[in-house]
């Protein structure tokens, strides 16, 4: 595959809380200031125009101008990006629905959308001399580092909750991985990431603990506009774990109203955050039942990658929730699995338990009145459901 050899218009990494900026040729993590995640900025006064992608590969490197790797020779990539965006026409008309679409992230390497973010990092962490890298995960970011990082030459360390679906940890270790199994949930694994890295030794690309995974998860805002031939959608249904995807496609788009490719005025899709019962930190925020999430305890869901009790990006998920006027919502892990059987028996689409919360979302604000049948609303399915066939298993009636 050939990758587009534009250079990059980064300047700075900048605290999401306060503003100070860092250089970003150099390890970040959290801001030194306040100890929040870090937003790479870029000049968008350059004159990157959206006629300069007429003729590029269809991959989110195509972005190159707004994505942080300097060197076109540290970009390490297995192909990700550039999904289908396609039209749910049978449920449409089941629903009374005017259009339905969905964006397909299980088509990425290694099945999900992680593939994106995870590419950034890892080529940034190639640019700048990093050896080895080391990440907690629900399951479907640990699989995306450990690829890139062989892609890449770099060692992978993989830190997973115990009870992870078999195929998540077999994966890793085909890619050559270390792989350490913890018992409890993603935070968990967190704590053990912090005790083996004490020394600095791995460069840690936890979840909004380090710039670029952002930068990566941003591109499917890029996508979604283009596809649309730049007509942004009315809802954008997002299944949220950590966050970095829902936070990612917010600045996408207010990065591409600075670089003007979006019409005047054009409003932007309101953001639902959707996440499981079992495990819905951001919605008990959201909702006003707790501050927030330091101290909330979750618990296991058939959706893996949607059990995050601490999220480190809750306050930019909130305000992104805020801004675009959307909502929050919480869905069981029975009517995933009801949405899952739906959408693959109507459409032909087996999406992961995630993927089916979106839906089961859907329905259910629709039958709340939040959502109008007439509105454009997009849904983000996150992975492939071939990796969740453990949790899935017996589902299917004879």
């Amino acid at each position: 595959m050939t990758i587009t050899a534009t250079s990059s218009l980064l300047q700075s990494v900048q605290c999401s809380q306060c503003g100070q900026t860092y250089s970003p040729f150099t390890r970040q993590t959290l801001s030194v200031c306040c100890q929040a995640p870090l937003l790479a900025r870029y000049d968008l006064d350059a004159g990157f125009s959206k006629s300069d992608l007429a003729s590029r590969p269809k991959s989110l490197w195509r972005y190159a101008e707004v994505l942080p790797v300097v060197d076109p020779a540290n970009q390490v990539t297995l192909g990700e990006g550039f999904t289908p965006l396609l039209s749910l026409p049978r449920l449409a008309e089941r629903y009374s629905l005017h259009q339905v679409t969905l964006k397909d992230e299980g088509l990425n390497p290694t099945g999900s959308f992680k593939a994106r973010g995870l590419s950034l990092a890892i080529s940034k962490a190639k640019e700048n001399g990093e050896t080895a890298c080391i990440v907690p995960t629900a399951g479907n970011a640990g699989v995306a580092m450990a690829a890139y990082c062989a892609r890449a030459g770099l060692e992978a360390v993989v830190v997973m909750p115990r009870h992870t679906p078999d195929a998540f940890r077999e994966e890793c270790l085909a890619y050559g991985a270390t792989v350490i199994l913890i018992d409890g949930l993603i935070n968990d694994c967190a704590a053990k990431v912090q005790e083996m890295n004490r020394n600095g030794d791995y460069f840690d690309v936890s979840t909004l603990k380090e710039p670029y995974r952002i930068e990566g998860k941003k591109t499917m805002g890029y996508e979604i506009a283009e596809q649309l031939d730049w007509q942004l959608p009315d809802v954008i249904m997002y299944p949220t774990g950590g966050g970095t995807g829902l936070i990612g496609i917010w600045k996408a788009f207010q990065e591409m109203r600075d670089l003007g490719w979006l019409a005047p005025g054009q409003a932007f899709p309101r953001l639902v955050a959707v996440q499981a019962d079992n495990c819905c930190p951001v919605v008990d925020t959201f909702w006003g039942r707790q501050v927030n999430s330091k101290q909330y305890v979750g618990r296991p869901t058939l959706a893996n990658g949607l059990a995050v009790p601490r999220p480190i990006g809750e306050s930019l998920m909130l305000q992104a929730l805020a801004a675009s006027k959307g909502t929050a919502i919480a869905i069981s892990d029975e009517q995933m699995l009801d949405s899952v059987r739906e959408l693959g028996r109507t459409e032909g689409l087996f999406v992961a338990p995630e993927g089916g919360a979106i839906w089961a979302a859907t329905k259910q604000l629709l039958n709340q009145g939040w959502l109008s049948p007439d509105e454009h609303i997009l849904l983000l399915n996150t992975g492939s459901g071939q990796k969740y066939l453990d949790n899935m298993k017996g589902i299917w009636p004879l």
